[in-house]
């Protein structure tokens, strides 16, 4: 039975919920790479953090939710950049867990943008580096 979210924000008071991907299957797919260790870091476009997401900052807890919201993973940040798109790394990209070179990255990422907001290799993104603090998957 999943462990419900009024418990796990008893545990983790200060935490903030997020989803990642902009679908049920990519949001799936990108929790299983945190669960495995693949995934280590994320990235975001700086115009959805002033619209009111809240910018990750070293030390926050967040508690990652399914697509459809039930509680997955717990994380903490240990890293924060600011940069534009084209600054990306390749360290930093790889860090992702979701391609194995910077062109894929810079790919699936140009449309992921582009999706959501619209894509210039110029604006400015958040990526984040975390670890992951607990899995709240149930135990069988």
């Amino acid at each position: 039975m999943p462990v419900p979210i009024e418990t796990i924000k008893d545990r983790y008071p200060a935490a903030v919920t997020v989803k990642f991907g902009d679908s049920a299957e990519l949001s799936a797919a990108l929790i299983s790479g945190i669960r495995s260790g693949k995934k280590a870091a994320t990235c975001g476009a700086l115009r959805d953090f002033e619209a009111g997401e809240p910018l990750p900052s070293v030390g926050r807890r967040d508690i990652v939710l399914a697509w459809d919201g039930s509680p997955e993973l717990v994380i903490e940040t240990i890293e924060v950049v600011q940069c534009s798109f084209e600054e990306v790394t390749a360290a930093m990209a790889l860090a992702e867990g979701e391609n194995d070179d910077i062109e894929g990255w810079r790919s699936d990422h140009r449309e992921f943008f582009q999706r959501n907001g619209g894509f210039s290799p110029h604006m400015q993104v958040v990526w984040e580096r975390f670890a992951l603090i607990e899995d709240l998957a149930p135990k069988s």
